[in-house]
């Protein structure tokens, strides 16, 4: 039984794991990093589709992306799309390839990164919390029911404990090495 809360729990955090990775992805440093269009659609065929579906996007240097479309009839709309993205970046289209040089950071944009990505690293942290809670008040449920004994719900909360703990852990290591990309160009 208190098996099952672990799982759910630990799948749950897992999730949130996850969400992190993506988001911070999706803030800019100064390097490139297809994960940048990520979140960038093009209105083709009819539907707003991802980038990385109607192109190949390579990183031949540190600070140039190069999206080579699939159909080259696509390249106006993928230029667009990253026009009106709040990238902040202006592409450059050569007829078969477009070309994105990502600007230096400056330094009062590095400190707004930081902030937004400590943001975001915060809302995850409120989520685990979260999760936390929700299993802690299952396994008082499961005891209230006499599923389980008043120590195995004391050792239920503990194990929830060190789950939130070792997740929160995994949030801060990602959000002081995000800082540490947003900070080193």
């Amino acid at each position: 039984m208190l098996d099952d809360v672990y799982a759910d729990v630990r799948a749950r955090m897992d999730k949130t794991i996850e969400a992190t990775k993506s988001d911070f992805s999706a803030i800019r440093t100064g390097r490139a990093t297809p994960a940048l269009l990520d979140r960038v659609s093009a209105e083709a065929y009819g539907s707003p589709m991802p980038i990385n579906q109607l192109a190949t996007i390579s990183v031949p240097q540190p600070r140039l992306l190069v999206i080579q479309p699939f159909d080259k009839g696509n390249i106006t709309l993928i230029e667009k799309a990253i026009q009106t993205s709040d990238l902040g970046i202006n592409p450059r289209n050569d007829g078969k390839s477009i070309f994105l040089d990502i600007p230096p950071l400056t330094e009062e944009r590095r400190t707004e990164l930081v902030k937004q990505m400590k943001k975001v690293g915060e809302e995850m942290k409120v989520a685990i919390r979260s999760i936390r809670r929700d299993a802690r008040d299952e396994v008082d449920l499961l005891e209230e029911e006499k599923e389980i004994s008043e120590d195995d719900q004391k050792r239920g909360h503990d194990e929830i404990q060190k789950l939130h703990d070792e997740y929160i852990k995994k949030i801060e290591e990602l959000m002081r090495k995000k800082e540490s990309d947003i900070m080193e160009f």
